[in-house]
This record gives C-alpha cells, sequence and structure tokens, in this order.
C-alpha cells in the first residue's frame, strides 16, 4: 500500500494506477477521518469487490467541525488504521496535512446544497455539510474517482453527497453500503470510542426505538406523525439521553413526509453524555404507484 501525503503525489499515483488498470470500472474511493472500525472496511471490502484500484484517504477535516465541537479530541489512530488498511487490500492511502488542503488555514471556496444541508445534522450544526461538501470534493478532485463509498449510517450526508454530484456534474457514482452494527444493535461509529460502559448501554436506545419504528411500520401504520410520537416515547424512556431530533423524511430531499407509503427515512440523533450518535432506518415503499410518482419528479 502507498501511503502519501501531498496532492500532486496522489493525483500522480491515481492517473498512474489508471492508465496500467484494466477493468471497466477502475478507481474506488472511501473518504475517511481514521479511527476505522468495521463500518469502514466493509465500505473497502465492497470497494474491492468492483473497483480494480481502491484509495481510502484519512483526513480529520476541521471546516466540518464548528467551535464547540470535538475536532481537537477526535480519535486519531493513524498507524492501526493503516494497518487495517493494508490487511484489506487498499492499493493508496492519501493522508493529507490540514496545511496541505487548506494552505490559506482555510478553504476560501465552498460548496454548499442550499435546501438539504440545513436539515437533520445540517439544523443543529450549522456549516457542517459545507464542510463535508468541500472537502469531499477536493478529494473527487484529487483523486478522480469512478465510484465513492459511503454508509447508510450518515444518511443525511449522503443525501447532500449526491445532490452535489448530480448538479455539479461529478463523473461519480455514489455507492451506498448498509449500516454495520454490533451485535447488540449499535450503529458503528468512530465517536463510539468516547462511551464509558454505562453509556454505551444507554445509546443502544436509537437503536432500539428505529427497530420498534420500523416493526410498528411494517405493520401497517403510515401515519409518519404518529410514528414519530412513539419513536419520541421510545427514546425518552432512557431519561439520561438527550434528544437532538427525530425525524420522518424523504431520504433524498430529507423534507419531512406525512405518509410512509413511499418508503421514508427514521432519522435519530441524541446526546450520551458529552457523545451526540446518529443513527437512522429506511422504510421501502409499500405503495408501488406513490413510489413511482415520486421516483419520476
Amino acid at each position: 500500500m502507498q501511503i502519501l501525503q501531498t496532492i500532486k503525489e496522489t493525483r500522480q499515483a491515481c492517473a498512474k494506477a489508471r492508465a496500467s488498470a484494466t477493468k471497466p470500472t477502475v478507481l474506488g474511493l472511501i473518504p475517511t477521518m481514521g479511527a476505522l472500525h468495521e463500518g469502514h472496511l466493509s465500505l473497502i471490502r465492497t470497494a474491492k469487490k468492483q473497483c480494480e484500484i481502491v484509495v481510502a484517504t484519512i483526513f480529520v477535516n476541521p471546516t466540518q467541525f464548528g467551535p464547540n465541537e470535538d475536532f481537537s479530541r477526535y480519535p486519531r489512530t493513524f498507524v492501526a488504521d493503516c494497518a487495517l488498511l493494508e490487511a484489506e487490500g487498499v492499493d493508496i492511502l492519501f493522508a493529507p496535512s490540514v496545511e496541505d488542503m487548506y494552505p490559506t488555514g482555510t478553504s476560501r471556496t465552498f460548496i454548499e446544497v442550499p435546501g438539504i444541508s440545513d436539515r437533520l445534522d445540517g439544523l443543529s450544526r450549522p456549516g457542517h455539510f459545507r464542510g463535508v461538501a468541500t472537502v469531499v470534493a477536493k478529494l473527487f478532485h484529487i483523486v478522480s474517482p469512478d465510484r465513492a463509498y459511503f454508509g447508510q449510517k450518515d444518511a443525511a450526508q449522503v443525501a447532500v453527497l449526491r445532490a452535489m454530484v448530480h448538479d455539479l456534474n461529478f463523473p461519480v457514482e455514489v455507492i451506498v453500503c448498509p449500516t454495520v452494527r454490533d451485535a447488540d444493535g449499535l450503529a458503528l461509529s468512530s465517536r463510539n470510542q468516547y462511551l464509558s460502559p454505562e453509556e454505551r448501554t444507554q445509546a443502544l436506545a436509537l437503536s432500539r426505538s428505529l427497530a420498534n419504528a420500523t416493526a410498528q411500520a411494517t405493520k401497517g401504520m403510515h401515519d409518519a406523525s404518529q410514528l414519530k410520537s412513539a419513536i419520541l416515547q421510545d427514546l425518552q424512556s432512557t431519561p439520561t439521553l438527550k434528544i437532538d431530533y427525530v425525524e420522518i423524511v424523504d431520504p433524498t430531499t430529507l423534507e419531512p413526509i406525512a405518509d410512509l407509503q413511499a418508503g421514508a427515512l427514521i432519522a435519530v440523533a441524541a446526546w450520551i453524555g458529552k457523545t451526540r450518535l446518529i443513527d437512522n432506518a429506511l422504510l421501502p415503499a409499500t405503495h408501488p404507484h406513490q413510489k413511482i410518482a415520486r421516483d419520476a419528479s
């Protein structure tokens, strides 16, 4: 595995690898902030199956953190991350410094996706998705991937990036892979490292509420407001948990919906102690005519 730190050498390495490739889908990209876990590795394995060359990035991006967020304490485990990526057969790791990505200390140019980027996590973390869209666009320009791989756990991020790719005509296919969970249901996250054993038990309220909501929807509950109330009641039964949001939305636009028959994204976020966690569940369409109408819009 090549470990590269500068934009110039990464561009050159990706171009050289592409020139010698033989598969139609040549290069797959997995952007990460490090502190890798099985969720990240599942993205890499999917990319390995679909692409001839796999490029991972590790960059804790300061522009997507707010002033009082956890940028300085975000887990950084570079040596262990490199070992995991090597074991999975990653071809190139791009691990730039902040100075390389933002020579002036920040970006003078930002990408915003109005409407989508100020919903869900964008509403709770103003400016977050502006930083995400900007750094991912930079990585796309540096690496020139055919496909880029993201996890369903970050559903709002996926919606923002899909819109950016569409609107700016990036020649990149966004591939979304299922959320990976521990045996007890907790969605894997680098921030799970912050949780004490007691807090980790409390955090199970998120996945439990989503499982209960999915079961109710499967049994025929189509009213989003009724289901949202049930989720809130579920989460409130864990008194130490502080709810950030519970929303039932269209997975593409992140706009609230009233009827679940055309499919929906149930998204939750909450604070467990000082740690903010997110989770979500996708509900399939149960009324095919409504799904067709939405897909055609």
